[in-house]
């Protein structure tokens, strides 16, 4: 198994920093972190997450930026540049979720999810890993989700994929340079995913059996970590979290999408 990355001391860039995930990673750094930039769109509740660590010995930095935008992400890498921050730890946490058929979705919601999801988190990626000291970790946040084809989510789903995908691809790459990469695949987990998620006329998504796969925040983030400081590629949360990915990614796919078609069709 490859050597992890040691959390203690880090110097940590958190995307989507303001609440749910991102403001998890915060909390659970914290303690052991000499500094955090927590990176966001509002800057009231990067602050507001600021002022929640203020109690520990972190130098917490927020920068305000929509990393949707090449512009965005350009803010970023000169705002680590302006504070003198080199970073050994980055977290892709920032997405998007959008409920719904893919025919009815609004063409800028699923445009901005695509530019979130993945093209900021690759581009982001790639602009911080020339900055990134060594020993250096990269943690990614995918989904269980990555693992189906998912019929009312499928643009997230299939991004989400890709995150999987490239992460575990970048693992290998990396790892011979000082670099632990790992993706956490959460569940159901209560953050304001589906708040945003939802559409403006209130169309939501089928939530049976979610029940039984929800976890809340800390243990994904703090399996997260542990994944990241044990060297492992990849790691889905919580046993039935664990238990579902291994049953969907062994499946036949014929016989996934038949089930699919099923619960669709309940709907």
């Amino acid at each position: 198994m490859p050597k992890g990355f040691p959390l203690e001391q880090c110097h940590a860039v958190i995307t989507g920093a303001s609440s749910g995930l991102g403001a998890e990673f915060a909390r659970q750094l914290a303690p052991g972190a000499e500094v955090l930039v927590l990176v966001a769109r509002r800057a009231d509740a990067l602050e507001a997450v600021k002022m929640e660590l203020s109690g520990t010995r972190t130098k917490v930095l927020c920068c305000v930026s929509d990393l949707a935008t090449e512009a965005g992400r350009s803010d970023l890498i000169a705002f680590l540049g302006a504070h003198e921050v080199r970073p050994n730890l980055l977290i892709n946490n920032a997405g998007l979720g959008d409920y719904g058929s893919f025919a009815s979705s609004s063409a800028e919601k699923t445009r901005t999810q695509i530019e979130l999801n993945i093209t900021a988190l690759t581009m982001l990626t790639h602009a911080v890993l020339p900055l990134l000291q060594t020993p250096g970790g990269i943690v990614n946040v995918s989904s269980l989700a990555s693992t189906l084809p998912m019929p009312e989510l499928a643009v997230y789903a299939a991004s989400k994929a890709y995150v999987t995908s490239f992460s575990e691809a970048l693992a290998i790459e990396l790892a011979p340079k000082g670099i632990t990469v790992s993706c956490v695949c959460p569940g159901p987990t209560p953050t304001n995913f589906s708040k945003t998620a939802k559409r403006a006329d209130g169309g939501d998504t089928n939530r049976d059996g979610q029940g039984l796969l929800r976890i809340p925040p800390s243990q994904v983030v703090g399996e997260a970590l542990g994944a990241l400081r044990a060297g492992r590629a990849c790691v889905f949360p919580g046993v039935g979290v664990a238990i579902a990915g291994r049953v969907f990614r062994l499946m036949p796919r014929g016989l996934l999408r038949w089930v699919l078609r099923r619960r669709a069709s309940k709907v």
